[in-house]
C-alpha cells in the first residue's frame, strides 16, 4: 500500500512531517536516486530512500515514552547557540524519538516522546480533544474576577486564546499555586495570560497531557508507556 514519502519518513521516526516536507522542498530527499520535488509523491516503502545521502531507519511498531523534562533544556533536536536540549540528555539506548509539542526552556515536567513522526503532528493537533493539565506558581496579586475572565477566552496582542481552567489552589503573601487547564498549548500561552493580568510565572510544571501523566516520575526521567496501554488509549484514535 502506497503513501505520501513526508508521511513514510514521519513513521521512520527520522523527523516529523513537517519537517520531512521541508527537506523534500531543499531537495534532501532521493527515491531510487531520482531527487523528490513534492512531498505529495507516493512510496510503498520497497524504494531505495535516502536523506542527505544517508538510507532511512527501518520503520518499527509505534513507542511511546514519557519524559519528565527539566528546566534549563531547549525542545529541539539541535539549537544554533549550543545550549543544552533534550535530546542531548535524554538516557542511553532510546532510538531517535521525536516529542508532542514542547515545553518551553523554563517549564518543566511531562513531555510526550515517540519514534514516529506521524503519530507526533496527530497528538499535537487541538482537535484531539486532550486537555494538558498545568501547576503553575505565580507572583502577584492574584483577583478571582481577572482569572474568571481569561477561563472564557481572550485576545493578546491580537492572538486568540480559547476557554481555559483556571484553580486557585493556594495563596501565601504575594505568591500563588494555581492549576490550569487547556486544549490548545500555543507557544508561552500561559505565561502570557498570566503576564495579561499581571502575574508572574515563577514555576510552570506539565502534569499531564491527555490521558498521560507524570506522576512520581523524577527529574530527566524516562519511562516507556507499554503497548497494551498504548493501545488502548490510541488505538481506535490513531489506528495504532
Amino acid at each position: 500500500m502506497s503513501e505520501r514519502i513526508a508521511k513514510f519518513m514521519a513513521r521512520s521516526g527520522v523527523c516529523s512531517r513537517r519537517e520531512a516536507e521541508e527537506f523534500i522542498r531543499q531537495q534532501r530527499v532521493t527515491v531510487n536516486g531520482e531527487v523528490v520535488s513534492s512531498p505529495a509523491f507516493n512510496v510503498e516503502g520497497t524504494e531505495k530512500i535516502l536523506l542527505d545521502g544517508e538510507k532511512l531507519p527501518a520503520v518499527e511498531g509505534t513507542r511511546l515514552w514519557l519524559y519528565y523534562k527539566p528546566v534549563g533544556l531547549l525542545t529541539t533536536h539541535k539549537d544554533t547557540s549550543n545550549r543544552p536540549t533534550v535530546f542531548d540528555n535524554l538516557p542511553a539506548g532510546l532510538p531517535r524519538v521525536i516529542s508532542v509539542g514542547r515545553l518551553d526552556l523554563n517549564s518543566e515536567g511531562l513531555l510526550l516522546l515517540t519514534n514516529n513522526g506521524e503519530l507526533s503532528r496527530k497528538l499535537e493537533l487541538p482537535q484531539n480533544g486532550w486537555s494538558r493539565r498545568y501547576k503553575v506558581k505565580v507572583h502577584g496579586k492574584v483577583d478571582v474576577k481577572k482569572l474568571a475572565k481569561l477561563e472564557e477566552g481572550v485576545t493578546i496582542d491580537g492572538i486568540n486564546y480559547g476557554p481555559v481552567k483556571i484553580v486557585l489552589e493556594s495563596e501565601q503573601g504575594s505568591n500563588a499555586w494555581l492549576s490550569v487547564t487547556l486544549n490548545e498549548g500555543k507557544n508561552r500561552e500561559i505565561r502570557k495570560l498570566m503576564k495579561s493580568i499581571n502575574l508572574e510565572v515563577a514555576r510552570l510544571i506539565r502534569l499531564s497531557y491527555g490521558p498521560f501523566q507524570l506522576g512520581n516520575l523524577k527529574k530527566g526521567e524516562v519511562r516507556e508507556v507499554s503497548g497494551k496501554v498504548l493501545k488502548e488509549q490510541l488505538g481506535s484514535k490513531f489506528q495504532l
